[in-house]
């Protein structure tokens, strides 16, 4: 069964960067983000999808550094909203 949370990420990943030629089951779980030929992602995606995840699931993500660990991949990002919301169901 595919995880919820997964499918979420990978619907606002496409709904907030526009990414009109992607699909969200077309984002592999741990294809990086950023630096990938496929994707073409910079820092401005990067500000606007760490905006958006911000506000839309109560987390806070403080430094460049840990917005590069958080964003690296799908996975890295469900494990860290995870991380940030101990006890909270996030789906």
């Amino acid at each position: 069964m595919a995880d919820p949370l997964i499918a979420r990420l990978k619907t606002l990943i496409v709904e907030t960067l526009r990414l009109d030629d992607v699909r969200p089951e077309d984002i592999p779980d741990d294809e990086p983000l950023f630096g990938s030929p496929r994707f073409g992602l910079d820092s401005i995606d990067a500000l606007e999808l760490v905006l958006r995840i911000e506000k839309e699931f109560g987390v806070k993500i403080g430094s460049s550094e840990e917005s590069r660990r958080a964003l690296a991949t799908v996975n890295t990002l469900a494990a860290f909203i995870r991380a940030s919301q101990p006890g909270k169901r996030v789906a």
